[in-house]
């Protein structure tokens, strides 16, 4: 697998010009063509930009036009500079919809991580992570705090031997090839609550990226206290200097993370490298 076509999302948050950045390096790095999506919060009811209420609509809407040209003077200044291939997209509709069906027919996408202090990347409630959810591709998620001077040059991958963390590995490939360290991490569970316990160590999956060109290390993490399995990640990430997680999405039903937490939502919410995530 190959990426040949990377998507990124574009709005008019403060880190949108970080993310097209970032994509641009991508996309030199894989020789792919890259898609600038501009997508921004659909809900009249709740406006991105606070502005002065005795403006007209008219003049409400030349700004809007303005943010919009700005983004795009930048993603084109970018990609021109960088001699990358590249097309501007800002199709209108139902945010989540609209960017999941263009998301389809990318190999990868890139997304930003919602910021709580910036009310210009609210898009839609929890749009990050519904485009994951349905889009059926790999996604970079970046955090919107600090700078990514690195990635993909030491990689830990969040193994527990499901569906979704198989996909997001075999996802992840054409950046494993090029690291220079990759960690697997397992969490071990208590054979009470799993039958398969014991089965799903990293080692098998080392084996597996060896065919590929990928020579791995394996860690083995005890069962945390007092501690969630998002908090150890985390903790793991940090104590390996690790510029990159994958993780496979939503290991529980979507309902579940959303409205009672999991390993994917405290990810989200505390996520301080990037993650590349499939689901």
């Amino acid at each position: 697998m190959s990426y040949k076509t990377i998507l990124v999302h574009i709005d008019d948050s403060r880190r949108s010009g970080a993310r097209v950045d970032f994509a641009v390096d991508l996309a030199l790095k894989h020789n792919a063509h890259l898609i600038g999506l501009y997508m921004v919060c659909r809900n009249e009811l709740r406006p991105i930009i606070k502005s002065d209420e005795s403006l007209s609509l008219a003049v409400h809407e030349a700004q809007a036009r303005a943010r919009l040209a700005r983004a795009n003077d930048h993603f084109l200044s970018a990609t021109r500079l960088a001699a990358a291939t590249s097309e501007w997209r800002a199709p209108v509709g139902p945010s989540v919809l609209t960017a999941t069906l263009h998301a389809r027919h990318a190999d990868l996408i890139v997304l930003g991580q919602a910021d709580p202090a910036d009310p210009a990347a609210f898009i839609a409630e929890h749009f990050a992570d519904d485009v994951v959810m349905r889009c059926g591709r790999p996604a970079i998620l970046l955090p919107y705090a600090g700078r990514v001077d690195r990635f993909g040059e030491t990689v830990l991958i969040a193994w527990d031997g499901s569906r979704a963390a198989a996909r997001a590995v075999a996802d992840a490939l054409p950046v494993l090839r090029h690291a220079r360290s990759v960690q697997i991490v397992t969490v071990e569970r208590h054979r009470e609550e799993d039958d398969e316990a014991g089965k799903n160590t990293g080692h098998t999956l080392a084996a597996y990226l060896e065919h590929h060109k990928v020579r791995a290390g394996v860690l083995s993490m005890p069962p945390a206290s007092g501690a969630s399995t998002g908090a150890t990640l985390l903790d793991v990430l940090a104590d390996t200097d690790s510029d990159l997680l994958v993780l496979g999405a939503y290991g529980h039903t979507w309902l579940h993370e959303r409205f009672l937490g999991g390993v994917t939502r405290s990810l989200l919410e505390s996520m301080t490298a990037p993650v590349l995530m499939s689901h």
